[in-house]
């Protein structure tokens, strides 16, 4: 188990998942999850903090913690995507990007998009150094990873359990998809209503996805990046039908992929790198 657990990994993938990850973070706060800063105007009442929070004792949010949360976690993420001071920066922004989702999921509605993203973000400060491009490996930084891939995996296998335990068997034959197609399909989705048991087949596929999805973890490299793939083909043809994208997901879910063969960064040096100059000709002598 801890030889499966701190499986080394080269340490370009690490950093080009922590630019990934902290890049992102910034991203969503300033625009997916903007919309989380309007808590801080409401009454303090509604504020029903998850157990956690309750745990903890975070304080009810006001006007002054989430704009403070907010303006703190944009420029701090994209510092901390640059890798340097990786302890400090990576456990600030997993504290505030923690409170932010506490903040966000304690008005009565809990989304389960960004676990493997907090997961993340709570493990890449135990990564080590790590700089773009660079072929040596780490287990501190493969264990980062794997505590990520399985915080994408028990979203999916949990989720299941979540339908099993309050739906029953009945969720496989039910109206669940048939609803969530009426409610707010797209075009597309309302034409598939239109086919004969689309929605049961669908669900019964769903399930089945969400049940062997750690089948992914003893699969061989080849097949472990096809069945990753098809996880990004089944968010892909969910936003397509219902307009839920699951993009924090997505971007933790990238802990699977061979990161460090893609090398902006490196790319971006090359490019800016002035060459060497070259020694100059000796002028050749004149016949006499």
């Amino acid at each position: 188990m801890t030889k499966w657990l701190f499986a080394p990994v080269p340490k370009g993938r690490i950093a080009a998942f922590r630019t990934l990850i902290y890049g992102f973070v910034a991203l969503d706060v300033a625009f997916f999850s903007g919309w989380i800063r309007s808590h801080g105007d409401l009454p303090g009442n509604l504020y029903q903090p998850l157990e956690v929070g309750k745990l903890l004792h975070l304080p009810t949010p006001t006007h002054l913690i989430v704009n403070t949360v907010f303006w703190a976690l944009i420029p701090l993420s994209l510092l901390a995507a640059t890798g340097r001071a990786h302890r400090l920066l990576g456990w600030t922004v997993f504290v505030l990007y923690f409170e932010w989702m506490v903040i966000a999921m304690s008005y009565g509605k809990i989304d389960h998009d960004r676990f493997g993203l907090l997961i993340a973000l709570a493990a890449l400060p135990t990564a080590g150094r790590a700089r773009h491009g660079d072929t040596e490996t780490t287990e501190a930084g493969g264990f980062a990873l794997r505590m990520t891939q399985i915080g994408v995996i028990c979203t999916y296998f949990l989720a299941a359990v979540a339908k099993l335990r309050d739906g029953g068997l009945a969720w496989f034959t039910g109206a669940t998809l048939t609803r969530s197609f009426i409610r707010r399909g797209t075009a597309l989705a309302h034409w598939l209503l239109g086919i004969p048991g689309f929605t049961v087949v669908s669900q019964f596929g769903i399930m089945g996805f969400e049940l062997l999805s750690p089948l992914v973890f003893v699969l061989k490299p080849k097949m472990r990046y096809a069945m990753v793939a098809g996880f990004y083909l089944f968010h892909l043809m969910t936003f397509s039908l219902i307009t839920i994208s699951f993009i924090p997901h997505q971007v933790a879910m990238a802990s699977f992929l061979p990161l460090e063969k893609v090398t902006p960064v490196v790319w971006v040096r090359r490019l800016f790198r002035r060459p060497a100059a070259a020694p100059a000709s000796e002028p050749a002598q004149e016949a006499v």
